[in-house]
């Protein structure tokens, strides 16, 4: 296993002495270095990137600014001179913090750190189901638990999700059939439910999280008895 790493620091002389480091560890690889933060948000925006390390004293945008800054941050070793940060670096959730100049047995101490909590970050996110679609010519990851149910719209269907709407190109029975079928129920011709946010139901609609649903005549038995094996 290798961690997608960059580092981030306005000091050529610390990004050589930290890029001799990760490219001697094997379990890191090297994707780009940068010396501002404002190209470091760019380059994590357009790559997979699992590890930063941090220089927190940079010039206008410093460490903690970009990390304010990136809506979903990789994991973080923040690089600093002063202990003074260490309290702040808490707040952030970050990894490690190395103080300069780094050690070999401590940069390796933060790495063992950093691998393990990649594994678990891996197996929380094995136990969540999920499904990859593609909205606005992206890419995106849809946990199947977050969907609340899904409407057709002439060409495309609405997934209608904790986090807000996404609309995909899709058929209705195409998309049917990557769900699986003890958690979503086609209660209606435009409108699959998942079964476990239905709070309640009548012979013509079904309530989700406080919204109402149309539901099929020739629905009803089959909802009943879907929601008895949920």
């Amino acid at each position: 296993m290798k961690l997608r790493s960059i580092i981030v620091d306005d000091s050529a002389m610390q990004r050589m002495a930290v890029a001799k480091l990760v490219n001697k560890h094997p379990n890191l690889a090297l994707v780009a270095e940068y010396s501002n933060a404002i190209e470091a948000k760019n380059g994590i925006k357009n790559n997979e990137i699992d590890l930063i390390f941090l220089d927190v004293e940079m010039p206008i945008i410093n460490g903690f600014d970009l990390l304010e800054s990136l809506e979903n941050p990789p994991q973080v070793i923040l690089i600093t001179g002063k202990p003074d940060y260490a309290l702040k670096a808490f707040d952030y959730n970050v990894t490690d913090y190395l103080y300069k100049p780094i050690t070999q047995h401590r940069f390796e101490a933060s790495i063992k750190r950093a691998l393990t909590r990649f594994e678990q970050m891996q197996n929380a996110n094995e136990e969540e189901e999920y499904i990859f679609v593609k909205s606005n010519l992206k890419k995106r990851k849809v946990v199947l638990n977050d969907i609340k149910w899904i409407e057709a719209l002439g060409d495309y269907i609405k997934l209608v999700t904790n986090e807000g709407n996404v609309v995909i190109l899709s058929t209705m029975k195409s998309f049917e059939q990557k769900l699986p079928k003890e958690k979503f129920l086609r209660i209606h011709k435009s409108y699959i439910v998942n079964l476990e946010k239905v709070e309640k139901f009548n012979s013509k609609n079904i309530e989700v999280e406080g919204r109402q649903v149309p539901l099929s005549r020739n629905k009803k038995n089959e909802l009943m008895e879907a929601l008895y094996n949920v």
